[in-house]
């Protein structure tokens, strides 16, 4: 009923709080499923995500951006949100709230989804125990891994795309 990249983007949410995580699995599936659409409402828990990544490392001014353009698609759509399982009216007032936490510069504090569908919920923490995590528990703070991923990661692989793609480009200015 779920798309498996949503239940996985719930899991890393709320289980081990991998927001970078969240970030790369539902992204992969937009991409497949809506790509070009930026109005999408997997863009918009991207973002939401992305927010969450920025404000736990104190980059408020990305974590506002993020936030507020996670809101403005998720407030506009209400019913894919419902379809997702999502108790759209208080998910709002948590975007809403989370915003004048970043604003007036509060200590992250990890938040969960309103998850509505209670069977999308069992399942989610079903999978989440199995994969040994804690469902809603608090983000370690301390763990530079997680808290640092972005800037931790191999990027190898990005790097030797982008400079391919370089050459592509060259190639064809120089026909």
């Amino acid at each position: 009923m779920f798309p498996n990249a949503y239940i996985e983007y719930l899991i890393h949410f709320h289980g081990d709080r991998d927001y970078f995580e969240c970030h790369e699995v539902l992204e992969e599936y937009w991409k497949e499923t809506d790509p070009g659409n930026k109005r999408s409402i997997w863009v918009g828990l991207i973002q939401f995500a992305v927010s969450s990544y920025h404000f736990r490392r104190r980059n408020l001014a990305g974590a506002l951006r993020t936030l507020e353009k996670a809101a403005e698609i998720i407030a506009a759509e209400r019913e894919k949100c419902t379809n997702l399982g999502i108790d759209h009216i208080r998910f709002m007032e948590l975007l809403s709230d989370r915003r004048n936490e970043i604003i007036t510069q509060q200590t992250y504090q990890s938040v969960n989804i309103p998850i509505a569908d209670t069977a999308l919920l069992q399942t989610c923490k079903v999978q989440c125990e199995r994969l040994g995590y804690v469902w809603g528990s608090k983000s370690n703070l301390a763990d530079k891994q997680l808290i640092s991923r972005h800037s931790l990661r191999d990027r190898t692989d990005v790097i030797m795309e982008r400079h391919s793609a370089l050459k592509a480009r060259q190639r064809k200015k120089g026909q």
